[in-house]
Order: C-alpha cells, then structure tokens, then sequence
C-alpha cells in the first residue's frame, strides 16, 4: 500500500473528521463549519479522493487572521477550510506514525504527550546538574520563512511517495486571503492548519541532531530552542543570558 492510500483509507480518514470535530474551530474561505462537514465527506469523498490520486485535489487558500503577541505585536495564522483541515490531519496521523520514533528526546513542540512545561523541567534538570549559561535561540519569522524546496528534500528522505509529496506542497502553495486579497505562498508555512506543526518539527530535526552530535544540552519548542554550557563555574555566577537570534529557516 503506498503512503497516500494509507492517509485516504476509510479508518484514517474517520479518525481524522473526528480529530476536527472535536477541535471546532472557525470555518474557513468557504464558510463551511465542522457540523457539516461529516456529511459532505459522505458525498463527495469519492471524488475527493480521486482528484488527490490523480494530483488534481488544489486546497483553498487559507483565511488569514490575526492574533495579539505579549510583544504587542500581531502572530498571523491561517484558517483552512474544514475540508482541508481534515485532509491535512489525515496526514498528520500518518506522518507521525513514521517521524515521531525518530524525533530528538529534546524535542517538546505539538508532539504528543509533551508539553512546553516539559522542556522547562529538562532545562532546570539541567541547571541543576551544574550548568551555568543558558543561550535562548528564537528563529525569527521561523514559519513564514520555511524554504519548500528544502521542506519537500527533507520529506523524500523518508517519504518515498510522490503523490504525497505533491499533496503537500500544495498544501504549501495554497495561499492566503488576508483582507479580501488572494496572495500565493511560495515560502513558509502558515501556522493554523493541522499539518504545520508536524512539518515544522522535521524541518528543525536535523538541528536537533546537529546538536546532539555536538553532545550540547539542550531542550526546543518549536522554534525556540535553549542550550545549557559551561557547567560547574558557581552559584553566585549562575547568568541567564537571551541571544534572538535572527537565523535563516
């Protein structure tokens, strides 16, 4: 069975219409809301599913809207369609069952069973072994800078699947409605919809293991990484120093 088939199969495609019922969440461009979206599946899934395997399917483009940062600033997100939303978690389960064994312990951002709360206790585990610095990592503007090309390269590794590959990337290029205007997304991944997350954390892993063959200590969320030096100085001299870094995605 190729991957595709197993992320449109009936049993994938139920669990993931239950997953988006039970998040809500406001309908997309189309307006369509998660009451309805039970019974269109039961009307044109076939078609659906026929249009993807023949990489026909063309997502609808995302709702943009904003919401406020602690910084005063605005974090855009994306709202697919409820249609899209259950496609794209049809594909997170999938994607999880293959990525989520091979994740880097350190990894604590929307995986399951772990939490932002998590990664603070590792790092204070670590403080408490002796180590005195903290570098803060933050990659600016890290999901709307996300390359595709280099997205897509990091996903043949393990996803030998072109339909799947396809499905995704159109995913990627979808675009965005922000204020009444269609704009194309040739970079980046809008946060919002179900499959974002996922893809963020196989974009960073290769980080993850870049650091872990350095032997560094650290715990990441997302995109927000701290890394623990220079241990056993003294207490008096313990420092927590933030660096933002501006890096590349």
């Amino acid at each position: 069975m190729e991957l595709i088939e197993k992320i449109l199969s009936e049993e994938n495609l139920q669990k993931a219409i239950r997953k988006v019922k039970k998040n809500k969440g406001a309908p997309g461009v189309d307006k369509m809301t998660v009451q309805e979206v039970e019974q269109w599946f039961n009307q044109y899934k076939e078609d659906l599913i026929s249009k993807i395997l023949n990489k026909q399917y063309k997502p609808m483009p995302v709702k943009r809207v904003y919401i406020p940062k602690p910084n005063g600033k605005q974090r855009p997100l994306g709202i697919p369609t409820v249609v899209d939303r259950v496609i794209q978690q049809a594909m997170l389960q999938v994607l999880s069952e293959i990525y989520e064994p091979i994740f880097s312990e350190h990894s604590y951002g929307f995986r399951p069973n772990r939490s932002a709360h998590m990664a603070m206790e590792e790092v204070l585990s670590y403080l408490n072994e002796g180590y005195e610095w903290i570098v803060d990592l933050d990659i600016e503007k890290f999901f709307d800078t996300v390359n595709h090309d280099k997205l897509i390269s990091i996903l043949r590794e393990r996803v030998n699947d072109s339909k799947t590959l396809h499905l995704i990337r159109a995913y990627l290029q979808a675009g965005v409605l922000d204020k009444g205007l269609v704009r194309s997304s040739t970079i980046g991944t809008p946060q919002g919809g179900p499959i974002s997350v996922i893809l963020s954390n196989i974009y960073l892993d290769k980080f993850d293991k870049e650091l872990e063959s350095r032997n560094l200590r650290f715990a990441r969320y997302a995109d927000y990484t701290e890394v623990e030096t220079m241990p056993k100085l003294s207490l008096k001299y313990r420092r927590y120093i933030g660096f933002h870094l501006n890096i590349s995605a």
